[in-house]
């Protein structure tokens, strides 16, 4: 008789989930916020088993909160016997160790909690270093609630008189030091990333970048786009680091698509810094498509919240950047709202299309709109013998043929080329052009 399997994996911890409503904070809808606070600590693994909108008239400096929430949170932390509570707010290390001595569990802010989930996700050796350096940058300000070995102290050496440094110092001291070295590492890494992006530069391919809110199914449209197989799941930061495929346009006409990190409202500081280099991305592309889930009550939000990260990029239409808003997700949408949705689309002149990543309704209108601007500006008519084919091939790998016709005197083609892709074709078939 063969024993019963025996379930090895390890308890799930219990949570609750805090989320304080700062009079006049945000845009908002505080459910919301406390439902992706949810979301995000659901994606960490963790079993929320109660969930608080607190209000904040002001911020306690010790605590974050007042002393009679604190002893209500207290209480409602010990009836639901939770592990972790979160706290969807950014806390100062004085508060997060008081609120874990008055809790007595674990207290983890939205910062950690982001910078966690990060560190679980991040698959790259880029991706790693930049988790790792936000982490230690996080942990370094918070040594006092994460060692229990600190009140030590090392004497001198040799003759020298004193207590010499105390662990706390020795410990930040050896943060900075791993702190310069990951640093160093990174720069390598980046290096290796400018020299691959140089190399791309100098194919004729445009690059289009996706953007977006997480969960706004950036992934799903990539893989609708692409034919490939990135995960893409309901889940908060399902996808982090950065992917590229080679798409086709409309007439042949190649570009490379990349699929970044998912933003999030209050991304922490320190992930905006850290991902820099992978945003670089964003930053490089000809075509930035800020893919919207259209169908969620708090898309204008998100949005807002997505134009303020482009901002600190440098690459909002302010700055001169092409800009598509994909409104995703319309079939999730009553058909009524839909048919408006999709109407109010075609009205924008290009700056937004209505699509569903799921079902490809849309999405052969926004490789036609994604063709004509990269190929902005006239046709080029090139005359081409028939038996040149060759030189025709190319144009069609390298370019967007628009028109062409037949005679016995030879082919006509009216293509669109970027220069790169013009330089080169003169030099391999001089007089071609007209």
């Amino acid at each position: 008789m063969s024993k019963p399997s025996v379930d090895r994996r390890p308890p799930q911890e219990t949570a609750l989930v805090i989320h304080p409503v700062r009079a006049g904070a945000s845009a908002r809808d505080p459910r919301a916020r406390l439902l992706e606070a949810v979301g995000l600590a659901q994606a960490l693994d963790l079993l929320v088993v109660e969930t608080v909108l607190a209000p904040l008239r002001a911020s306690t400096p010790a605590t974050l909160f007042g002393k009679g929430k604190v002893e209500e949170m207290h209480e409602l932390a010990e009836a639901h016997c939770v592990s972790v509570v979160v706290v969807d707010d950014a806390l100062t290390p004085v508060q997060q160790r008081n609120l874990e001595k008055a809790w007595e569990v674990k207290v983890i802010d939205r910062t950690g909690l982001i910078l966690e989930i990060f560190a679980r996700r991040a698959r790259t050796r880029e991706g790693k270093l930049q988790v790792e350096l936000a982490r230690l940058g996080y942990e370094k300000s918070r040594l006092v609630r994460t060692w229990t070995h600190l009140e030590r102290q090392r004497g001198g050496f040799g003759v020298m008189g004193g207590p010499g440094e105390t662990q706390i110092e020795t410990d930040r001291r050896l943060l900075a030091d791993k702190i310069i070295k990951l640093k160093k590492e990174l720069e390598e890494v980046r290096r290796t990333r400018t020299l691959h992006r140089t190399q791309r530069k100098k194919t004729p391919f445009p690059t289009i970048a996706l953007v977006g809110y997480t969960n706004a199914g950036k992934s799903t449209l990539f893989n609708r786009l692409t034919h490939s197989q990135v995960e893409a799941r309901d889940m908060l930061f399902a996808t982090l680091d950065p992917t590229l495929r080679e798409i086709g346009l409309p007439d042949g006409r190649p570009a490379i698509l990349s699929d970044t990190v998912g933003f999030i409202s209050d991304l922490p500081h320190e992930l905006v810094e850290a991902f820099r280099a992978t945003l670089e991305e964003v930053q490089e592309a000809d075509i930035v498509l800020h893919v919207r889930d259209i169908a969620s009550p708090q898309s204008a939000a998100e949005a807002g919240d997505v134009e303020t990260v482009l901002t600190q990029l440098n690459c909002s239409r302010e700055d001169g950047r092409t800009i598509i808003e994909v409104w995703n997700k319309i079939d999730l949408l009553p058909p009524e709202e839909a048919g408006l949705t999709k109407a109010r689309a075609l009205r924008s002149d290009g700056a937004a299309v209505a699509l569903s990543a799921v079902t490809g309704e849309g999405v052969p209108e926004l490789l036609t709109l994604l063709a004509n601007l990269v190929d902005e500006g006239p046709p080029l008519m090139i005359h081409l013998a028939a038996q040149d084919g060759e030189a025709i091939a190319w144009l069609y790998r390298n370019g967007r043929v628009i028109e062409r016709a037949d005679s016995d005197e030879g082919v006509e083609l009216a293509v669109r080329m970027d220069r790169q892709a013009v330089g080169r074709f003169e030099q391999r078939w001089p007089g071609a052009l007209s």
